[in-house]
């Protein structure tokens, strides 16, 4: 008996080392182009890396140089704060799966909610501020009640959404823009993320810029350390084996598009101080900008993979591509090629990564 079982024991140790050996001939006899998959599924923020080191390399030599320019390297990031800012939302959703279609709208409603009670209303502006970031979260909460409760498709909800946030904007400004003398007397607090720190050489970083990257630092720790974040991306992954493991799927939906919903009250805080007023006709391609800079950073449309770094990353080059084909003396035009180009690559770039095999 003793005999048969240790014969037993030597012929499963004998197994278990020949699948050992198949497993490491594969590894070492995987094609180039498997290995870059592999790669590339392990650390997906690696593509728009590359590609935002490419571009600026690019614009450099084209440019002989004055791409590097402290006051254009400046300007780039400041372009580009309130796509990251967004694109930090927008990520929060897509992760899970879904698309916001009305974070712009939300964004441009809550910069209008805080002016208009804070100059024409004579509310005080610590509680203006406030009321302007709820707006967002009410906003948020309403798109994802929908989503989860009358279980309908996130684009279509977001659309129909942005439509009413769209008009609401209209209903409440009465297509009228604050100006910003009026800001400066009743409400100066609210363009103060406008403001900018100098540095020697010509750099200068704006407040809302700052607050853009602690946003992202903020997020980035949620995503990554918490089981909040963790269950953000199970549902992604697959929302009903999400469910059998114990995670409130419902609850935790409502809560993505409820932070999403605050970030773009944020956003709509930085939009003031960036503009120096508050308008009705901000920043209309919003929306699109915000899903370019997610889909460009690695994002999954289709959920369970994405980060905000990638995000950042994804926001970047979009502001190097508007900034470079701009001092090249390029047709705008051709910026929206490029963008349109960079979206479908990154897609399929996405596509083959997640055909590989687990």
């Amino acid at each position: 008996m003793s005999d048969d079982t240790s014969g037993s024991a030597s012929a499963e140790r004998g197994l278990a080392g020949a699948a050992t050996d198949v497993a490491s001939f594969d590894d070492e006899h995987r094609s180039l182009g498997r290995q870059i998959q592999h790669f590339f599924h392990q650390f997906p923020t690696t593509i728009p890396f590359l590609i935002l080191i490419l571009a600026v390399v690019a614009f450099t030599l084209v440019t002989g140089g004055n791409f590097l320019n402290p006051l254009n390297l400046s300007l780039i990031l400041a372009q580009v704060t309130l796509i990251a800012t967004l694109g930090t939302a927008q990520t929060l959703v897509i992760i899970t799966a879904g698309i916001d279609l009305s974070v712009g709208a939300i964004m441009v409603l809550s910069s209008i909610v805080m002016g208009k009670l804070a100059v024409d209303a004579g509310v005080p502006v610590f509680l203006a501020f406030p009321l302007g970031l709820a707006t967002g979260l009410t906003c948020g909460l309403l798109n994802g009640l929908l989503v989860t409760v009358l279980r309908l498709p996130p684009f279509i909800v977001t659309l129909g959404t942005w439509s009413i946030f769209a008009a609401l904007v209209t209903l409440v400004s009465r297509a009228a823009t604050i100006r910003s003398q009026d800001l400066d007397q009743f409400a100066p607090f609210l363009k103060v993320l406008g403001q900018r720190i100098q540095f020697g050489g010509g750099y200068f970083i704006m407040y809302g810029s700052l607050l853009m990257i602690i946003i992202a630092i903020i997020i980035w720790y949620v995503l990554s350390r918490t089981a909040f974040g963790r269950h953000i991306y199970a549902i992604g992954d697959d929302p009903d084996a999400a469910r059998l493991a114990g995670i409130q799927v419902t609850k935790t939906l409502i809560g993505v598009y409820m932070l999403a919903g605050f970030l773009c009250g944020v956003a709509g805080w930085i939009l003031i101080g960036r503009v120096g007023a508050v308008s009705p006709l901000g920043n209309q391609t919003a929306n699109l900008d915000a899903i370019t800079a997610v889909v460009i950073g690695g994002t999954s449309l289709f959920g369970g993979r994405g980060s905000i770094i990638g995000t950042l990353f994804g926001a970047l080059i979009v502001g190097i591509f508007d900034s470079g084909l701009s001092l090249t003396g390029v047709d705008p035009l051709w910026r929206m090629l490029t963008v349109g180009v960079l979206i479908i690559v990154a897609v399929a770039i996405d596509q083959w990564v997640r055909r590989i095999s687990s």
